[in-house]
């Protein structure tokens, strides 16, 4: 069986999509502890990572035993899934296919927003984002919302029809992190069909393994956590996800 290195943080909320794609079809992995943005040793901007994921960018999948690596987490779990033949999750019909692969292009400068006009400005305050980009951020992610909350969601089911893809998992990762039990950022009422699609995320197994992060970081709506608390929120979050991958690795 080929081995599988992912390189990021659980705090990520790509590499979450990932690690929860790894986690629900049990395949064996090990995630590599790597700091975006850092040029040190376990650093994103390290020379030795950047051989790696070019981009500079996590997460980053590698398969140790033929050295292929591969970043940005839509494509990784593309590949993943087809690769591995996980049909269920990444259709091959070209057309139940084309509404995920919708979704992934349409999640980039619509969804993506959340992270870098509510979440950021929380935890990064060194990055200085003006509260003009922030706004137009917010609105963006909030038009996006209510075109999943109209469409495709209007009728129940899934994101890309009536049962779970790889797209639910990307959008769970930019959606679900602003729901009031994980950092309370956003009123989700005026959306009540994601609303549903939100409960129904979260009866999808290892949802609690791949996000506890989140639950280990908490409110962050009137105070932003601390480095110290994203630190210790990701070091337990990745012993959790490594005793879920032993737990279902173990013969």
């Amino acid at each position: 069986m080929t081995s599988l290195n992912l390189y990021g943080v659980p705090f990520s909320q790509p590499v979450r999509s990932v690690v929860w794609l790894l986690l629900l079809k049990e395949q064996p992995f090990q995630l590599v502890p790597t700091n975006p943005g850092s040029k040190g040793n376990s650093g994103s901007r390290n020379p030795a990572y950047l051989a790696k994921n070019p981009s500079g960018t996590i997460p980053c999948l590698e398969e140790t035993d033929t050295g292929y690596t591969l970043g940005e987490a839509h494509a990784i779990m593309a590949y993943l899934c087809q690769k591995q033949g996980w049909t269920d999750l990444y259709p091959d019909d070209l057309q139940a296919r084309g509404r995920v692969d919708w979704y992934l292009n349409f999640h980039h400068r619509n969804i993506r927003d959340a992270s870098s006009g509510m979440v950021a400005p929380k935890i990064r305050k060194d990055l200085d984002i003006p509260a003009l980009l922030q706004e137009r951020a917010t609105r963006i992610f909030t038009a996006a919302l209510g075109t999943l909350d109209e469409f495709p969601l209007k009728d129940g089911g899934f994101i890309a029809g009536d049962h779970l893809t790889i797209a639910d998992l990307s959008a769970y990762g930019e959606i679900g992190q602003l729901q009031s039990q994980f950092t309370n950022l956003f009123d989700f009422a005026p959306f009540p069909n994601v609303q549903r699609w939100l409960a129904e995320m979260h009866k999808v197994r290892f949802h609690d393994e791949a996000h506890i992060v989140l639950s280990e970081i908490g409110d962050i709506s009137r105070d932003a956590p601390s480095m110290d608390t994203i630190r210790s929120a990701n070091i337990n979050a990745l012993g959790t996800i490594g005793d879920a991958v032993k737990a279902f690795s173990t013969p």
